[in-house]
């Protein structure tokens, strides 16, 4: 029997039925590399829907990642069998981690072949995918696939929202289906679907009663509340009732950067990277801790505001609390967030201002260390690099707009701190899974996302070296991304936790012989310079703002690696 499953036919199958469906639920865009199902889709079978090659699987699965978290709604991507759902695997786990609706999609041998770990290129693929999604299932039979489409998308909009994954074998995806029949009309969820407590009202009551007690408190925002639709009710109410506001990294932009009240997002490093007692300075004073939309897995741990004062916790959100063994708040709100919101701002309406606590300190310490105007024989610190994307982000951005996307590495708790983000994910890195080499996929889908807005990206040259290829996918997508490299030839982040566990590092662990980016770059169709100077950096970054196309900055950079300040990071 030939392996190839159909030839060109006239007739419509599951392939039609399949991009059509997608086309229903709002799905515009599939990410993804193609296998020999080439032979049973084309990805032209249904109007408006493209496709976006990109060279690596985990690339695809990225960029749909963000283009759904930014948008809102589900987003595609598509690997053929075996290796390349492999591959894919790792942006699934990426976007169950950080949180994001999407639906991966994978071929699989012919449904008469299919003996995972015997067949060529077979492997369980269900099996492979299944603790890592919210839903996952195997094509059986062609009639199915709307109601699979649909079963995988109520899945991936369900909060926690995460991954659905559907593999489609060879032969069953070039079968033909009947479209005689009407299909019902797609349910398109205006936004995720969450658990909802009976008797969350009389709990954000006493939510209430213990917000209008408290001398100090601070909101700690997470995603959630941003999918909730509730970042303008929760400006307002904490700017009637001078509420600081501090989040999770993925978070930042729920307050602009600029505003008095953003306290900033918390990462464990910052005492570290300022030499400051900087969680000390945020939640010291505090006595009551209101977290909106709060995920574990956006790594603020609980741990972090457990400093000065006794404080008493309020969490608002959307799922029952999975680590009742590391938060166990005091008061557990379990509905949707800007239902509780616009319910807590109902009922303190006679409230009287709170005085924020003073961080003055550390505002200034930050200001000073941003404001470093010293040259280093060894090259940049990244708090100049952050400092000078900042700028020119401020610059070439309309109000409210421009994102700050940041890879994987020490680097990326500068941009956490630093990063100017005026708008919900307006700084993007993934929070809950880390996966190096997130950065050229990332900026890929916010620049799609965003297509008339800045996208600036910050990447180490370890995680932007793993996944690097796909530089020809922002070149021939012309996407004006514009790249910024911090090389110091080595894997910093891994060279800070040598020396918190040893004092020392050992080089053959970390350190890279030099690649010179800037060839690199050009080499796959994109204009690159080289800055080692803020002057020379400042200047590259507003060429490349103002270029219209893919442009990149290598920038050498060094770390001064002290062993102190990440006590926070202890788990």
């Amino acid at each position: 029997m030939s392996r190839v499953s159909t030839g060109p036919s006239t007739h419509p199958t599951t392939a039609h039925a399949l991009l059509r469906r997608l086309h229903d639920h709002g799905v515009r865009t599939v990410f993804g590399v193609v296998g020999r199902e080439a032979a049973s889709i084309l990805f032209d079978e249904a109007d408006g829907i493209d496709f976006v090659l990109t060279r690596h699987e985990f690339t695809a699965g990225v960029a749909a990642d963000v283009l759904a978290r930014i948008t809102g709604r589900p987003q595609a991507c598509w690997a053929t069998l075996g290796p390349g759902m492999t591959n894919l695997a790792t942006g699934v786990a990426t976007s169950v981690l950080d949180r994001s609706p999407v639906l991966a999609l994978a071929a699989q041998s012919e449904s008469h072949d299919i003996f995972p770990n015997d067949t060529h290129q077979c492997l369980d693929s269900v099996s492979v995918m299944r603790p890592m999604t919210k839903y996952a299932v195997e094509l059986e039979r062609p009639a199915d696939i709307d109601d699979l489409v649909d079963s995988a998308m109520s899945a991936a909009m369900t909060e926690p929202v995460g991954p659905s994954f559907i593999s489609l074998p060879v032969d069953l995806l070039g079968g033909e289906v009947d479209t005689s029949r009407p299909r019902p009309a797609a349910r398109i969820a205006a936004k995720p679907v969450g658990a909802v407590e009976d008797g969350w009202q009389e709990t954000a009551r006493k939510a209430a009663e213990l917000l209008e007690a408290a001398r100090h408190p601070v909101l700690v925002v997470g995603a959630a509340a941003i999918r909730s639709g509730a970042v303008p009710a929760l400006r307002a109410l904490a700017e009637r009732l001078r509420i600081p506001v501090i989040t999770t990294y993925i978070a930042k932009g729920v307050l602009p950067h600029g505003h008095e009240l953003n306290y900033g997002a918390v990462t464990g490093y910052m005492d570290g990277i300022l030499s400051f007692p900087a969680l000390d300075a945020l939640f010291g004073p505090t006595d009551l801790i209101l977290t909106l939309g709060y995920d574990y897995a956006e790594d603020l741990r609980p741990s972090m505001w457990q400093r000065g004062a006794d404080k008493t916790t309020v969490r608002v959100s959307p799922t029952a609390n999975p680590v009742p063994r590391v938060y166990r708040p005091d008061l557990d709100v379990v509905t949707d967030v800007l239902a509780f919101v616009e319910h807590l701002d109902r009922h303190t309406t006679g409230l009287t201002a709170k005085t924020p606590h003073d961080i003055s300190p550390l505002r200034e310490r930050i200001a000073e260390f941003l404001a470093d105007p010293r040259r280093y024989d060894d090259g940049l610190r990244v708090h100049q690099v952050m400092d000078s994307m900042n700028t020119v982000m401020a610059e070439s951005a309309e109000a409210g707009e421009g994102t700050i996307v940041s890879d994987i590495g020490f680097f990326r708790h500068y941009g956490v701190l630093f990063a100017r983000a005026d708008q919900p994910f307006g700084f993007l890195t993934s929070a809950g899974c880390s996966s190096f080499g997130y950065g050229i996929p990332a900026a890929i889908g916010a620049q799609l996302a965003r297509p008339g807005q800045p996208t600036f990206l910050i990447a180490g040259d370890g995680g932007f070296h793993s996944n690097s290829a796909d530089l020809e996918t922002i070149a021939r997508l012309n996407l004006p991304i514009v790249t910024v490299v911090v090389n110091n030839d080595a894997n910093g982040l891994i060279e800070l936790y040598q020396n918190i566990g040893h004092h020392r590092s050992h080089d053959p662990a970390v350190k890279f012989t030099g690649v010179d980016f800037t060839a690199l770059a050009r080499a796959n169709g994109v204009e690159a310079t080289r800055a080692t100077s803020r002057e020379e950096l400042l200047a590259a970054l507003r060429k490349g703002a103002g270029l219209g196309r893919p442009f990149l900055i290598e920038v050498p950079v060094s770390y001064d690696f002290q062993a102190g300040g990440f006590a926070a990071l202890t788990i």
